[in-house]
């Protein structure tokens, strides 16, 4: 099924939705087409392929703070590729291994292969011998949504 772009009244994109979540966002109202394909109609519709809402959301929570911490977040981060030799990662490393009180953070987390993952075990890069190939960091919305 194709996907269609949701802009804000103000042109900003916002995200993604599918044919039919946009037909229904149409029928009521909410958006109006800015693009479509051409002669190809559903109903009174045309099929979209970019809507635009009548009335302005307010988007604050995305620029006020980056966004949370996942598993999924930090494999993205990183690229998929192990933090510690750069083969294909599958699994996340604690730096600071959270038995010796590391959290799950931004800061504290890298992709890792299981190998390197099981290699380090519960102890610090320093410890294990096995540096980083960077420093992991807090990415922005705008970072996290490129992967």
């Amino acid at each position: 099924m194709s996907v269609v772009l949701v802009l804000n009244a103000d042109y900003g994109p916002l995200h993604r939705v599918s044919v039919r979540h946009a037909l229904r966002m149409l029928f009521r109202e909410v958006a109006v087409v800015q693009e479509a394909k051409p002669d190809a109609r559903i109903g009174v519709f045309p099929i979209p392929t970019v809507v635009r809402l009548v009335s302005y959301v307010v988007t604050r929570w995305r620029h006020s703070r980056g966004p949370s911490w996942s598993r999924g977040g930090v494999l993205a981060r990183d690229g998929r590729r192990c933090g510690y030799c750069g083969a294909a990662a599958s699994t996340i490393d604690h730096v600071l291994p959270r038995s010796r009180g590391g959290g799950n953070t931004w800061e504290n987390t890298v992709a890792a292969c299981g190998r390197c993952n099981q290699r380090k075990r519960n102890r610090t890069p320093a410890e294990a011998r096995m540096p980083l190939r960077r420093a992991p960091w807090a990415p922005g919305w705008a970072e996290l949504a490129a992967h």
